[in-house]
């Protein structure tokens, strides 16, 4: 009697962010997963690693409250799962946080700007989209501001209101996440290879491999053979599969470093500031476990470079930013400035998202992952259990119904 073939599978994860990074390693933690029937390789564009764009530039929020719930409901329980298993606490940051909604006045400091990059025009990130205002009152126990969160001034205070319960709203360090997502793939005999995809090859509307540009020799083109391809590029995921429906959102932030002996409680923060002369501003702050503190300002529309590398940082948005928080907190006014930074988030043109699974219209094997906006980590272990079922599970996933979300949905 014949034994069944085995089948051999080669699968191309195109990008190195929290989308790529966690589905390699829902790939390389699936039961059927062996080395001898499957090799995996995450292709990364940039020459200093992975997480260079938004996957190491995020703020790291992880909330019930977010959105898709299709994916958030698959998402939340994975970040609880991983943090307990590989020690997420200590490996990335993993903690559950106080979140709420703050509105009150900014002192004077001098220019504080509007935080939108220079050659774009503001867009909002929509991170709070569905929570209203309230009304507020006067005292500290009125305006609901919690007893430890004294790093924002109360006199300044309108209004805080919580946007979730005590076990509703986690974060982690973005970077931390991703790299270490990758380097437990690696553990499992994933493979890293640098080099920009330049695009997907087909034969009988089969997917063959993937071609790209090799940086490490010379710029030279070569193919990784490929029975299987995800694709994972974030903002630049249009540049290699044009009929999908991505585009690009520039963001700034930056890091705060407070003084020595001040600690920051852990909150974050989405901010309705009323600054002098009429002007307004809405920084999100995230305090870190670590005691950093992120800062980040509203998107543009500017440009999409051709590399994650080439992404310019304009230092006066950073510099507006600072003074936005600056103007509501003391201790963030004395603390000094570790990061400025900025990236790209994919965002889908035609509203809706994340682009979840097999874009079959186009080519069999050929996994769609992006689009995911400014919850690409929230929502990446989710994605990634998801697009790791439909491959390795023979086009079958178990963790939920992502119809809503299918390529064929979104490609122009």
């Amino acid at each position: 009697m014949l034994m069944d073939k085995v089948e051999q599978r080669n699968i191309v994860v195109i990008g190195g962010g929290i989308i790529g990074c966690s589905t390699a390693y829902y790939l390389s933690r699936h039961p059927s997963y062996s080395t001898s029937t499957t090799n995996i390789t995450v292709l990364e564009a940039s020459a200093n690693g992975v997480a260079q764009g938004a996957s190491g530039k995020a703020g790291g929020l992880i909330a019930k409250w977010a959105y898709p719930r299709e994916i958030v409901d698959i998402s939340f329980p994975e970040h609880v799962k991983l943090a307990e298993e590989h020690n997420g606490a200590e490996r990335w940051g993993w903690r559950f946080v106080g979140c709420g909604s703050w509105e009150g006045e900014g002192e004077a400091l001098g220019e504080s700007g509007s935080g939108v990059g220079k050659g774009g025009k503001r867009k909002s990130l929509e991170k709070t989209l569905g929570f209203g205002a309230t009304e507020a009152p006067e005292n500290r126990a009125d305006k609901g501001l919690p007893d430890d969160l004294t790093w924002v001034k109360e006199e300044l205070t309108t209004s805080y209101s919580p946007m979730s319960g005590p076990d509703g709203t986690a974060q982690v360090h973005p970077y931390l996440f991703t790299t270490s997502m990758l380097d437990l793939a690696k553990e499992k005999g994933v493979q890293l290879v640098k080099g920009t995809a330049i695009s997907v090859e087909q034969v009988d509307h089969h997917v063959t491999g993937v071609t790209y540009r090799d940086w490490s020799d010379s710029g030279c083109i070569k193919t990784l053979p490929a029975t299987h391809v995800v694709l994972s590029a974030g903002a630049w995921s249009s540049s290699i599969i044009p009929s999908l429906s991505i585009a690009a959102t520039r963001a700034h932030s930056v890091t705060i470093r407070p003084k020595a002996g001040v600690t920051i409680s852990p909150y974050v923060l989405f901010t309705e500031i009323l600054l002098p002369h009429s002007l307004s501003a809405s920084p999100e702050i995230y305090a870190r476990q670590d005691n950093e503190v992120y800062v980040c300002g509203p998107g543009d529309d500017s440009i999409l470079p051709g590399n994650v590398d080439d992404v310019e940082i304009d230092l006066a948005a950073c510099q507006s930013i600072i003074n936005q928080v600056a103007s509501i907190s003391q201790e963030l006014r004395e603390g000094a400035v570790d990061k400025r930074q900025a990236c790209f988030l994919p965002v889908v043109r035609t509203g809706g998202g994340p682009i979840i699974g097999e874009a079959d219209k186009i080519a069999k094997g050929l996994y769609i992952a992006t689009g995911h906006t400014c919850w690409g980590i929230c929502n990446a272990p989710g994605t990634a259990k998801v697009i790791a079922e439909l491959i390795m599970g023979r086009r079958k996933a178990r963790s939920g119904n992502l119809t809503k979300l299918a390529p064929s949905r979104f490609l122009e």
